[in-house]
């Protein structure tokens, strides 16, 4: 594996050895990251990365784009398919032009957006003071509540209706728990306003039958196409027909110039593998591994936000077990676990410290762990924590912990 870049460059090829066994050797557990396919990784190494092709299909800018035009052609009647939408722009280089995409299309600098907070599980992009959202936007959060930790809808529509912002934002980068899109649509519409849906998180669980779908109820909806899709890193707007046109020109020339054409022929693979059987059986068991994931942590006395979760993640809160969130982080990349810090709702501290960490079950499922895997981490987990102060006995989780890589390989043959 790797020959070329061996004779050309072998401190590159070294990175590259070395990101591989880590992620063979490490328990994966970041809620947004995920491990795509061969075949997925095969088409992004492709000679399509050479072509430029600015426009859009038989709208090019450049000449010899007849084959890309193919690529890109498939790939938007398949995300229309497996989506069940009107319209598909796969050009987007990832979540965050996408909604910059969505943004620009409805709204001028300075209007109203009103998005979930990021420390209450929102994104960046839903209109954070240090981000283009916040900076080119005025932007409001409503937030979840204080004794349910879940998104009070109530408080959400009066908020709304007294600060009547242009465009609601929903989705989010941390939040368990299932949407309630028809109150968000018939609050947008007493307010006249749009309604966006960043659905990057849980894209793959919808395209799974596994999660309510926001495409029915929303003006359009942006997405990543890795984390539960397990496709390339790359981004996707979803419209209804009418707002189409001013999102192509908004993506094209408003925000990007030439499209990643071997990004969107990994786009193209990922849907069609997402329309396999298969991909709904795997869909399930990301979400039965999140449910038994939490179940086992509930159990040994850490909280979870919101008592628990309806998707692929697990948000909790661990200041009742002494740590921060960075300590709990690192702690278990200590016995071979891979998670992040984040927020939690009301946290008391800062983002660089946080009191909580995210666990995703995406990059594990696709490995082929089921919930018998679940309760075993779950331990590891517990034990780690109870044991933070014993070099030897975090040596054995995290023994435990390449045990349970081995048996089930990644990329077995690469």
């Amino acid at each position: 594996m790797y020959d070329e870049v061996r004779q050309t460059d072998p401190e590159i090829a070294e990175v590259l050895d070395l990101e591989l066994a880590r992620q063979r050797n490490q328990l994966e557990m970041i809620a947004s990251e995920n491990f795509t396919s061969r075949a997925v990784m095969e088409t992004m190494g492709s000679t399509l990365t050479n072509k430029y092709a600015e426009g859009y299909p038989k709208k090019r800018y450049y000449g010899g784009c007849e084959y890309v035009d193919m690529a890109e052609t498939l790939a938007k009647k398949r995300a229309m398919a497996l989506f069940g939408a009107e319209r598909a722009n796969v050009q987007p280089h990832s979540g965050s032009t996408a909604n910059m995409t969505a943004y620009l299309a409805f709204l001028k600098p300075g209007d109203k957006i009103m998005g979930l907070s990021l420390s209450h599980g929102g994104h960046l992009t839903h209109g954070h003071p240090v981000n283009f959202s916040g900076i080119l936007f005025d932007a409001i959060h409503y937030e979840v509540d204080k004794d349910t930790e879940t998104i009070n809808y109530d408080r959400l529509r009066e908020q709304a209706l007294a600060e009547r912002p242009k465009m609601i934002v929903g989705g989010a980068s941390a939040y368990p728990r299932f949407w309630d899109y028809e109150i968000l649509r018939s609050v947008a519409d007493e307010i006249d306003a749009v309604l966006v849906f960043d659905m990057a998180h849980i894209a793959g669980l919808v395209a799974g039958g596994v999660h309510p779908s926001p495409v029915p109820h929303c003006d359009v909806v942006t997405s990543t196409t890795h984390k539960t899709l397990r496709g390339p890193r790359g981004g996707l707007v979803l419209s209804r027909k009418d707002h189409f046109k001013a999102i192509n020109k908004m993506n094209f020339p408003g925000i990007q110039g030439g499209p990643l054409m071997h990004v969107i022929a990994a786009k193209a693979v990922c849907f069609q593998e997402c329309m396999a059987d298969s991909f709904k059986t795997y869909a399930r068991q990301m979400v039965d591994n999140a449910a038994t994931l939490g179940e086992t942590l509930l159990e040994r006395g850490f909280h979870l936000v919101s008592g628990g979760t309806d998707n692929h993640l697990l948000l909790v809160n661990v200041s009742n077990k002494g740590l921060t969130g960075k300590a709990m982080e690192e702690l278990l990349e200590h016995v071979g676990i891979t998670a992040n810090k984040n927020t939690v709702p009301f946290d008391q501290e800062s983002p660089f410290v946080t009191s909580g960490i995210r666990l995703g079950t995406p990059a594990l499922t696709t490995r082929g762990m089921g919930t018998e895997e679940m309760r075993l981490i779950g331990d590891i987990i517990d034990r780690a924590v109870q044991n933070r102060e014993d070099d030897a006995a975090l040596t054995k989780l995290q023994a435990e912990s390449h045990e349970l890589c081995r048996k089930f390989p990644l990329y077995p043959g690469m």
